[in-house]
């Protein structure tokens, strides 16, 4: 990333500082946030592949173990088996 040097009245920066403190992040990244709010950020369209393959499931499939899944939870965290719903008639 390209380094940009810029002067401020001791005042401003001061203030700047404080402002980059409060919403915590850098001096840098407020300055960054700036220019970039005022000159409408160019957005780059996200790569969808990105959010595919990030885990091994190990073989399971939580669409269709779902419901078991869930039960086996509620019996480890409370030590008793879930109540099976009525089926409508």
């Amino acid at each position: 990333m390209p380094r940009t040097q810029i002067t401020l009245d001791p005042e401003l920066q001061r203030r700047a500082r404080q402002r980059a403190n409060d919403l915590g992040c850098s001096l840098a990244e407020y300055v960054r946030r700036l220019v970039a709010r005022d000159l409408g950020e160019r957005r780059t369209k996200p790569d969808i592949s990105m959010i595919f393959n990030l885990v091994n499931s190990g073989g399971s499939n939580i669409a269709k173990d779902k419901d078991e899944m869930i039960g086996q939870a509620i019996e480890a965290i409370h030590g008793m088996k879930p109540k099976r719903p009525r089926r409508r008639r």
